[in-house]
């Protein structure tokens, strides 16, 4: 991917629209990005990154706002890079969300929202490709196989971010790691094992969980029996337990059965028994029970006959019934109608005396023939004031709009006085603020540059009290090696001396291990003529001499010891000399003194500029909303008073015209309202009047009918037919006594004519009764034999389920012990699986496979950058992947160690000086962004940014970078390096310079040099 040309406008510091020519600076291959602190550095690559993914980098999209506060209002904030990628050529604009001014928006501004235009030129023109922030940052995520976060790691190098993941811990490192080369299909591999293996083991304990339901199910079925469980086999062996629970219910159910088969034998003879003797005793009991009714039923047979005559008339008047009970009801309506007449044509009278609206109608009575032609005037008038009413609702409405628009003339006049008082204050507050604004501003802008400073002096000075402290142990190392060295060169005096003494011996310990018969150690000889004598004390110099040799060799150790504990005090010493240890102390504390006062100040300035700019953004609103609010106000009061006029107008023609209607009263609702209760009070007249006339018809007509329906009843008149009707309950009562007296007799016939009422008739005319003591008798008997049958029943019935169950629960036991093989192979093989690729149980490293894979990107990524430490450091250093188990049971695979080639020695990371550790922590994200290149398919990443942090180099060092950075443009690519660093920018002739300025920033290009 390589950028040809960026264009911004009023984004970041930049006020106005800047243009960058990115193919003018890729003419040299290297160039330089540099500024004053604070300028827009920074921003030039934030502009790239959001052309690109819509988005800044990291923290500074949630804390800085896109739209540059320099910028014209109504200039819109926008983004264009052109770039080629992958043989094709693009362009894309991005225009973040702002406020636009707007007379009609909220506060005076319009939200306009983001929107993105991604084109492609082919054939020399531009063609639209896409519009939509979605679909156009897909295509460039395709296009570039980078997503913005592995963009800004590998085209745009943060040194601070690296030089932390340098000395970072193994499970920081996997988190970079994982983003850049996208492993967390690994991850998901390591998941989706460690939830296959708990399903299995959870499956495996449901298994068990259900055999061991079994068997207690099982037990619990045997227990109900009753059988003797003392000799039956231990709950761990579960299949010799059901198969000992099978026979033993089996034995106990069989004798069970033949308990309950004798019992049943004996209830069937005591309920015979039983059966005979009551049968008896309930005939006799019925015999004379009927007896009794047969009596009672005859001496009441005169009364039946009497009742039954009664009722006959009673259904002879009730015939006229009807006909009786029509007259007494019209004769009733009538005299109801009657007095209604009546009572409404006096309410009618007294009306007419109060009502208006009555008062010409003239003397009512109760036969006055023009009530009605009187009630439709009145209808036809209330229908004409009633259409009316809405005329006079609006007149009303209008009378209360006319008060309320004088109210508000008042208030919008004292409101638009109130504003302009305000508005003025505000104007004298903004003034004062703007003043005091310019100084802090100044001082403020240093603000960043002095905490840099205050924490470089607080780190010198931690670096020079380490310092004296190394020089201190160095002291005490040497001086302990020193002493240490003379003991060993009197422990070495001492062995040799004893050697050689025993060397003077040698004859005399050689006689000594000659024995007669023997050969000579020496000549070979088996005789011994004169051996040689040594003194007593020679016979121990070969022990002697063999401690002293140990006690040597011992020493030499310790001194070898203490030569490392030297040699490590003296690099410590070096390397904190490097650092700017050596630097007096007192020096270092009055330099971080001084940093940090001036930051202090500074940011105390950069504090009040910050709240006076707040201060200053709310007075602009709160006056822009002020003078808003005037205006309404002044716009508001001369449309009031223009509808009052319109109101009043309208007030006077609509009073004008309902006044004729009103007719002397307060309102048409009112003179509605006399309407209505007269015309109530003639329409009851006139009602009366139609209902007596009604009345009157049904009266001559139920009177008619009655005189027809006489003659045929045998009645001669109808007070006669009404003595003999009975009243309703009272005919009913009547009826059904004397049909219960008729059939109480035909049932006492049927009963003395049933066969068991005949044979107890028998029976009794033999002598033969039913004995109730032994009845009593027989029933208990038969009560106790089918209690025991019962029993004995359920006791063996009980035993049969209870067999049947053992059978199932034992058919289902040895089923699932044999399905259940498989899910407990699996599970143990899936266990084994997941806690390998998690780094636990059999994983000695404790390295996942996530971490295995990451291990082997790291490798790669320590080769590549080790090619480039090996040229920055003058061959001195190396990068190194190590795989070492960690201490303390953490997880290995991802460590960095630095092997210095001049020493030979390994050392981790953290011991770099500042300037190394920048050599190193720059090849490390050069080498990174190497492998993920390769990584992402090939792709060639030919525009390249470097980040801060050459400051920390010596001459020598910064001449090395450079010359692996110039190498680095080898093919084609382009390297901008961003940095303020003075010697940087005598060697690099071709610069991207950012100008900062009071009004905002701008970008200019200076190519001094010619490319080579």
């Amino acid at each position: 991917m390589r950028i040809h040309r960026l264009t911004v406008s009023a984004f970041g510091p930049f006020a106005g629209t800047e243009e960058v020519d990115f193919d003018r600076l890729s003419g040299h291959g290297l160039f330089l990005l540099n500024g004053a602190t604070g300028a827009g550095k920074t921003s030039v690559l934030d502009a790239i990154c959001f052309a690109l993914y819509g988005s800044v980098p990291g923290a500074r999209q949630e804390g800085k706002r896109l739209r540059s506060d320099h910028a014209e209002p109504t200039l819109e904030p926008a983004v264009t890079c052109e770039f080629s990628a992958q043989g094709r050529h693009f362009e894309v604009t991005r225009s973040p969300a702002w406020d636009k001014p707007s007379a009609r928006g909220k506060n005076g501004f319009t939200t306009q929202q983001a929107k993105t235009l991604l084109r492609e030129k082919v054939g020399g023109a531009w063609t639209e490709k896409s519009g939509r922030n979605d679909e156009a940052g897909a295509e460039i995520t395709a296009l570039l196989g980078m997503d913005r976060d592995q963009f800004t790691r590998v085209v745009m190098l943060p040194q601070g971010d690296f030089a932390a993941f340098l000395r970072s811990k193994a499970t920081d490192r996997l988190e970079l790691l994982q983003k850049l080369f996208g492993t967390q299909r690994f991850e998901a591999v390591e998941q989706e094992l460690v939830h296959q293996a708990q399903a299995a083991r959870n499956d495996v304990a449901r298994l068990n969980g259900e055999l061991d339901l079994l068997a207690s199910r099982a037990w619990s079925e045997a227990s109900a029996v009753g059988i003797d469980t003392s000799s039956a086999p231990p709950p761990e062996n579960a299949t010799a337990r059901l198969g000992w629970l099978h026979a033993a219910v089996a034995e106990r159910a069989t004798a069970l059965s033949g308990v309950a088969e004798e019992a049943d034998a004996s209830s069937r003879i005591k309920a015979g028994q039983l059966e005979t003797e009551a049968a008896r005793t309930d005939r006799h009991r019925r015999l004379a029970a009927a007896a009794a009714r047969k009596a009672t039923a005859e001496a009441s047979l005169a009364l039946l006959q009497d009742q039954a005559a009664r009722l006959e008339r009673h259904r002879q008047a009730e015939v006229l019934g009807g006909h009786l009970q029509a007259v007494d009801s019209s004769e009733a309506q009538l005299r109801h109608a009657t007095g209604a007449m009546e009572s409404a044509f006096t309410l009618l009278r007294m009306a007419a005396e109060e009502d208006t609206e009555l008062s010409d109608a003239g003397t009512w009575t109760a036969d006055a023939p023009d009530a009605a032609a009187e009630l439709s005037r009145l209808r036809s008038l209330l229908a004409v004031v009633e259409g009316r009413l809405p005329d006079e609702e609006r007149l009303r409405t209008l009378s209360v709009r006319s008060v309320a628009l004088k109210n508000r003339q008042a208030e919008l006049a004292a409101e638009a006085a109130e504003l302009s008082t305000l508005l003025g204050s505000l104007r004298t507050e903004q003034a004062g603020l703007s003043g005091v604004l310019e100084p802090l501003e100044e001082a403020a802008s240093a603000a960043v540059l002095h905490s840099k400073e205050a924490t470089a002096a607080e780190e010198l000075l931690d670096v020079v009290r380490r310092y004296g402290s190394a020089v201190e142990a160095k002291g005490l190392a040497k001086e302990r090696h020193e002493e240490f060295r003379g003991v060993l060169l009197e422990k070495k005096s001492r062995w040799l001396d004893l050697r050689e003494e025993r060397l003077a011996n040698a004859a005399a310990e050689l006689a000594a291990g000659l024995a007669e018969g023997k050969p000579c150690a020496v000549c070979g000889s088996l005789t011994h003529p004169s051996p040689a004598e040594a003194a007593a004390s020679a016979l121990g110099l070969s022990q002697a001499e063999e401690d002293a040799h140990q006690a040597v060799e011992a020493a030499e150790t310790r001194l070898a010891g203490l030569a490392t504990n030297l040699g490590e005090a003296s690099q410590l010493v070096a390397v904190l000399a490097g650092q700017g240890g050596n630097t007096p102390e007192a020096e270092a504390v009055r330099a971080a003194d001084k940093a940090r006062r001036a930051a202090v100040a500074s940011q105390d300035a950069a504090d009040k500029v910050a709240a006076i700019r707040g201060q200053l953004e709310s007075l602009e609103a709160r006056m822009a909303a002020t003078e808003s609010a005037r205006t309404k106000a002044e716009s508001e009061r001369a449309q009031a008073a223009s509808t009052l006029s319109e109101v009043l107008d309208q007030m006077a023609s609509l009073d004008q015209a309902l006044a004729g209607l009103r007719s002397g009263h307060g309102s048409l609702t009112h003179r509605l309202r006399s309407l209505q209760d007269a015309a109530r009070t003639l329409e009851k007249a006139v009602d009366a009047q139609v209902q007596l006339e009604k009345a009157k018809a049904r009266a001559a007509d139920a009177r008619r009918q009655l005189e027809l329906a006489l003659p045929e009843t045998g009645f001669s008149s109808a007070e006669e037919a009404r003595s003999q009707l009975l009243p309703g309950g009272e005919a009913a009562s009547l009826q059904a006594e004397v049909r219960e007296g008729y059939d109480e007799q035909a049932r006492i016939a049927e009963l003395f004519a049933s066969e068991d009422i005949v044979l107890a008739a028998k029976e009794q005319a033999a002598g033969i009764v039913g004995d109730g003591a032994r009845l009593a008798e027989l029933r208990e008997e038969a009560e106790q034999a089918e209690q025991g049958a019962r029993e004995a029943r359920l006791a063996a019935g009980l035993a049969l389920r209870s067999l049947e169950s053992l059978m199932a629960i034992q058919r289902q036991y040895e089923d699932l012990a044999h399905s259940g093989r498989g899910p407990r192979e699996r599970a143990e093989l899936l266990t084994s699986l997941a806690e390998t690729a998690t780094g636990r149980g059999d994983n000695s490293y404790r390295m996942s496979l996530n971490s295995y894979v990451l291990a082997a990107r790291l490798e790669q990524v320590a080769l590549a950058a080790s090619e480039r430490l090996v040229a920055m450091s003058d061959a001195r250093y190396l990068l190194q992947h190590t795989d070492a188990k960690a201490a303390r049971g953490a997880k290995s695979g991802l460590g960095l160690e630095v092997v210095d080639q001049w020493t030979g020695h390994r050392r981790d990371t953290s011991t770099l000086s500042g300037g190394e550790s920048f050599m190193a922590s720059l090849s490390l994200a050069l080498g990174l962004a190497d492998v993920v290149q390769q990584e992402s398919g090939g792709i060639q990443i030919e525009t390249l940014f470097v980040d801060e942090g050459f400051g920390s180099l010596d001459e020598q060092s910064l001449e090395q970078v450079m010359d692996a950075l110039e190498g680095l443009r080898d093919g084609g690519r382009v390297v901008g390096l961003v940095s303020h660093v003075a010697e940087m920018k005598q060697r690099i002739g071709t610069q991207l310079q950012v100008v900062k300025g009071r009004n905002g920033s701008t970008l200019r290009i200076s190519d001094a040099v010619e490319p080579p």
